[in-house]
């Protein structure tokens, strides 16, 4: 097929306005699946998207389109709308020249809609508004026309109005992509380049590369070069994703597709790379993507100490899934070996942890999640630490920074006041305001990271009824009265336990821990005291009592001296005993840390 007649595209949206659905009527208005294979959300394969109602991974799919007479080949690559996985959307947005924005008619624009269509205008992509759920009682297809007039200046009357749901008006957004997104360009005979834009392992093909063609033509089975690693590939087939592998004999310059490496180690391919051919290889590499940077860290261990090789090999498998994953390895004196794992938000942690437990079978415990903190020391040296076991002693301190975002919150206009009160009980202090029409406002404010990253989401939409949206930036590092609240039990500090807190909030959460934890922890034969601590300082304690043996149950009477014989030698039984004594902390007790502010 020519150039002309290919068009590669994205969805981009807000979660929730339709994009899996939209995607699900354009494979099914194209015949590419038949009535028999087809399901609700096609693309979204992981159980865990089908669960939760979110796309995850950037999937894609090959459609072919008639059209006055004409035969068009249509790649469309489906992504997340999450914030947490909006570097998905921009990997898969860097392999297209359009993306379909889809926007909700009775919700209006979203702040993650603008976020992905910032992205998408930075990349020069033709943009292809669509208002999706028309058919709801709520909905206000005009307002929010030229609500998407005013932003792009596309004309309100030339919007697609649809219904994913029902499959109302789908050909026009399919004329609309045609009319509207240029082919590709490329050179179908210059040397061959094509850009890695995910990967996945598969057992018996090896690393599998989805790749965009930019240049030239991949015919039958040569001998292939990825640029960055130097690693030569001997392909075990080429093929391109309907959604399901269909190997074919040629991939040609604007084409999506995949290659099976058959490499077997996950280190020898990146997503970003450039693949070419080994005999004449390309002059120049593709520009590849930004590495993202990790905003929260956690650490990971096995439940087990005897399943630590086989944790290090899910996540090497997990990571080349998922580019932003970022891990290296720790010790902990209470958990024994593990990783230490960077995420993009809250958000992308439990989906790698649900993938870590689902996938691979893994027994595995987290502890809490911190984020990068800036520490300058009193001799003048610097240091940039994610974990409260590297904080260095507070003598040594001159001063903590830790990082601030730009957040920005779209809401109707009656939680105004809920909102506020939320972003300034977490340290936040507001920006400006700005009324997007009668009902909507726009609230721009700075707050610390270490606040937003737990619950923050969760508790806007309870706020709001669901109605708000999100989108935050990493801005700047100030500094802050930083400290670690360390937990003692039996005397003992745990150093899995330990969370880096702001000083005003080091006295609640070490009092809602230290309860906590003596719900959890069991009943030994001797009194365990839990204890919250700042430096040297005992903030707060609890005590987990002991069982007794009821030692005076064959005094029938008799002197009272007798008794107390009894008492005080069993009074130097657990005195001894507490001093050889360990206490087994449970599994829920490193969770009970994360769970502090659902409550």
């Amino acid at each position: 097929m020519n150039l002309e007649q290919i068009r590669n595209i994205s969805i981009i949206a807000h979660i929730d306005h339709g994009k899996s659905t939209l995607a699900d009527r354009l494979i099914q208005t194209t015949g590419t699946v038949t009535a028999r294979e087809m399901k609700e959300q096609l693309l979204d394969s992981m159980d865990l998207e089908r669960e939760k109602g979110v796309t995850i991974k950037a999937s894609a799919v090959r459609m072919i389109y008639a059209h006055e007479g004409q035969e068009y080949e249509i790649n469309l690559i489906d992504t997340p709308g999450h914030v947490d996985f909006s570097y998905e959307v921009k990997r898969a947005l860097q392999a297209c020249e359009g993306a379909i924005l889809v926007v909700d008619a009775s919700q209006g624009i979203q702040a993650q809609t603008m976020a992905h269509l910032f992205a998408a205008l930075e990349l020069n992509l033709a943009i292809v508004p669509v208002l999706n759920k028309i058919d709801l009682p709520a909905a206000t297809p005009d307002e929010v026309a030229q609500e998407i007039e005013d932003l792009l200046a596309v004309p309100a009357e030339e919007i697609p109005r649809i219904s994913a749901k029902s499959g109302l008006n789908i050909e026009d957004v399919l004329q609309q992509v045609i009319r509207e997104v240029p082919p590709p360009a490329g050179n179908l005979k210059g040397p061959v380049r094509a850009l890695v834009f995910d990967c996945q392992y598969d057992a018996y093909k090896g690393v599998i590369a989805y790749v965009r063609v930019v240049d030239g033509r991949i015919q039958g089975k040569p001998n292939l070069l990825a640029m960055t690693t130097k690693k030569t590939i001997e392909p075990l087939e080429i093929g391109v994703l309907t959604p399901s592998m269909l190997p074919v004999h040629e991939l040609h310059a604007g084409q999506v597709g995949y290659i099976a490496t058959g490499l077997k180690t996950i280190q020898d391919l990146d997503v970003g790379d450039t693949i070419t051919l080994a005999a004449a290889p390309a002059k120049e590499q593709l520009p590849g993507y930004q590495p993202m940077k990790p905003m929260v860290f956690a650490g990971l261990y096995p439940s087990s100490p005897d399943d630590y090789v086989d944790l290090r090999d899910a996540l090497e498998k997990l990571q080349l899934n998922d580019a932003a994953l970022v891990y290296e390895p720790e010790t902990s004196q209470a958990l024994g070996f593990g990783f230490r794992l960077g995420f993009l938000g809250l958000f992308h942690m439990e989906i790698v942890q649900e993938r870590l437990e689902r996938e691979y079978d893994m027994e595995i415990i987290f502890t809490a999640p911190s984020v990068a903190y800036r520490v300058l020391k009193t001799d003048g040296t610097a240091m940039t630490i994610d974990s409260p076991a590297d904080l260095p002693e507070p003598t040594q301190i001159e001063h903590i920074e830790e990082p601030w975002c730009e957040l920005r919150i779209f809401t109707p206009s009656e939680y105004i006041g809920a909102v506020l009160d939320q972003v300034t009980k977490r340290r936040g202090e507001l920006k400006n305001q700005s009324w997007l029409d009668t009902k909507r406002v726009e609230i721009a404010c700075m707050i610390p990271l270490s606040e937003i990253i737990v619950d923050f989401y969760n508790e806007l939409k309870a706020r709001t009824r669901g109605y708000a949206s999100m989108d935050y930036t990493l801005d700047e590092y100030r500094v802050s009265d930083m400290v670690k609240l360390d937990i003692l039990v039996n005397q003992q500090p745990v150093d899995a336990l330990s969370v880096i807190v702001h000083r005003d909030d080091a006295y609640p959460k070490g009092q809602r821990l230290v309860s906590k934890m003596k719900e959890i922890i069991p009943r030994q034969m001797f009194v365990v005291p839990i204890q919250a601590a700042v430096g040297n300082k005992i903030i707060s304690r609890a005590n987990v009592q002991a069982m007794r043996k009821d030692v005076l149950s064959k005094c029938y009477g008799g002197d009272i001296t007798r008794k107390r014989k009894l008492l005080e030698k069993q009074k130097e039984g657990k005195k001894r005993m507490k001093m050889v004594g360990s206490v087994e902390i449970p599994q829920e007790a490193f969770m009970s840390v994360l769970r502090l502010d659902e409550e």
